[in-house]
């Protein structure tokens, strides 16, 4: 749990400002949170909020359940999505520039390895996709212990290369059939209620993603977390559970992009509950069960754009919100120093 011995001098900060109380909304919210994060084990409240080299991870793999037709793209599409990332051509790559973020692409386990000299490319295959979770477990319980393993060590590789904010984001042809079923095994949602369109799929294969992921769910009764993860997971959300563990433990805040990365956070809260106090959601997405997911971490997002798209998007497009709390936190004069009386 967060120590919150320094919450009421922090408040006091935001309050002094010149500006009626609670006027910047979230943003006070927002800055009070990092602030809090950064006065740990601190004799002294924080003055100044830093944010150093903000970086994601994009974790990408693949899912057997893509056989099943589910998605409007074929696995292929993941391998090639990878290469345009790290051809810098993709939306992500955009955000990234243009919010001065710093980011790495994790192959988890796509069907096949990328050939490449890039040095954005960190491999931490745990196999060429998942199996199809309809028919069988998508990967063994030693798989997922793997995979929670390494998830860690890179976030914590990025948080010792000096990063002090952390994004995740995904890419997997079949990876909102993935996110649903964790979430309708975990929460005993009904799959109809908790499937959505994904990247844009018709009725038809709406209804083929229901019933697939119903078929996984049912072998989900009275299981673990992690047990969740083997039956119906995925090889970048076992990942970006082990990162977020990582995360927590280290007191670094991780700004959470949408559906897909908000389940994997639900699900290291499940493991630890601790970690949910470095989480910052960024936004709201259009998927159907991402509401839900938010209001079981009781999270308030920053955004609502209509997003859908993934790859972390949403959480580099909020930085600059975080910039903004951190540099009224830090520089914003109080009415004291600006000689106003109210």
């Amino acid at each position: 749990m967060l120590d919150t011995i320094h919450s009421e001098v922090i408040q006091h900060r935001i309050d002094q400002k010149t500006k009626p109380i609670g006027a910047l909304g979230q943003l006070e919210k927002l800055a009070h949170h990092l602030a809090l994060i950064q006065s740990q084990g601190k004799r002294d409240a924080v003055t100044n909020i830093s944010l150093t080299k903000p970086t994601i991870l994009v974790f990408a793999g693949d899912h057997g359940i893509a056989e099943e037709g589910v998605s409007i793209a074929p696995s292929a599409v993941t391998q090639q999505m990878v290469y345009n990332f790290l051809a810098g051509g993709a939306a992500i790559n955009c955000f990234c520039r243009s919010n001065d973020v710093d980011m790495w692409v994790v192959d988890t386990g796509i069907l096949s390895p990328i050939q490449t000299d890039s040095s954005r490319l960190i491999e931490q295959r745990l196999g060429e996709g998942t199996s199809n979770f309809a028919h069988q477990s998508a990967m063994s319980p030693e798989t997922v212990q793997r995979g929670l393993q390494l998830g860690q060590s890179v976030a914590e590789r990025v948080i010792d290369s000096g990063s002090n904010i952390l994004m995740f984001g995904e890419m997997g042809i079949g990876n909102t059939s993935s996110a649903s079923a964790i979430i309708c095994a975990l929460d005993d949602i009904k799959p109809q209620d908790a499937v959505g369109l994904g990247t844009g799929i018709n009725p038809q294969q709406l209804a083929k993603k229901v019933d697939v992921v119903a078929k996984g769910v049912e072998r989900c009764k009275s299981v673990t977390p992690q047990q969740v993860l083997a039956e119906v997971g995925g090889f970048e959300i076992v990942q970006m559970v082990g990162a977020f563990l990582a995360a927590g433990k280290r007191q670094t805040p991780v700004l959470v992009d949408g559906f897909i990365v908000s389940v994997a956070a639900y699900v290291a809260t499940l493991i630890d509950p601790q970690c949910r106090d470095y989480m910052i959601f960024a936004h709201k997405s259009e998927e159907a069960a991402h509401q839900f997911v938010l209001n079981k971490l009781d999270a308030q997002p920053l955004l609502d754009l209509g997003l859908r798209l993934g790859e972390g998007t949403g959480a580099v497009l909020a930085m600059p919100l975080l910039r903004a709390a951190a540099e009224f936190y830090n520089t914003m004069a109080s009415f004291e120093d600006a000689g106003v009386t109210v």
